[in-house]
């Protein structure tokens, strides 16, 4: 199961597969050119307030485009502004993809000591790409590979949560990584 950051929700596209995204980059998109006019503050808020009614609330982690703008623009009208809906505003596509099986099979006999450094090198290409979302797959295998076990393991789990928190921190290092999401599955 792929954990979604505290601020992002799988939004449901029109083609019908879904991508995560924070909910302040959808605003950002879905308000467009009006973003200027409005305070900064207010549209994070607002949105905050909208994410927090879907995932808390509602106990959803899967929202339409559609149903995700409809809540934020009443509550924008809450805050007295004059916000038309539109539902064929979308979320930008572009995902980029790496696989972490092959990164650990390209670090030989080096494991974790040529792994990681390699895997600072993958995330930084991918961001080279100026994508929306970030995705690396295969992290089972790779963490099976690294740790040299057939079963998983105390110590694969450790390791499996060693690898998404490199990837959380070196996106968060990054001046473009603040502005996509991560998907490790």
């Amino acid at each position: 199961m792929i954990q979604l950051h505290p601020d992002c929700l799988m939004f449901q596209m029109s083609a019908g597969d879904a991508i995560p995204c924070s909910a302040e980059l959808v605003t950002v998109e879905l308000i467009g050119d009006a973003a200027n006019l409005l305070d900064p503050d207010l549209v994070r808020n607002a949105a905050r307030a909208v994410l927090h009614y879907f995932k808390v609330e509602l106990e959803k982690n899967s929202v339409s485009v559609d149903e995700f703008s409809r809540a934020l623009a009443s509550v924008l009208r809450g805050f007295g502004l004059s916000v038309k809906s539109t539902a064929k505003a979308e979320p930008p596509r572009r995902i980029s993809e790496a696989d972490l099986r092959q990164l650990a099979c390209d670090s030989g006999k080096g494991f974790e000591l040529v792994f990681f450094p390699r895997l600072r090198d993958a995330l930084r290409q991918q961001l080279g790409q100026t994508p929306h979302v970030v995705r690396f797959k295969g992290l089972r295998g790779c963490v099976k590979q690294l740790a040299g076990a057939r079963r998983w393991t105390a110590r694969c789990q450790q390791l499996n949560d060693q690898i998404v928190e490199y990837l959380r921190h070196c996106l968060g290092a990054e001046p473009i990584g603040r502005s996509c999401s991560l998907v490790v599955m």
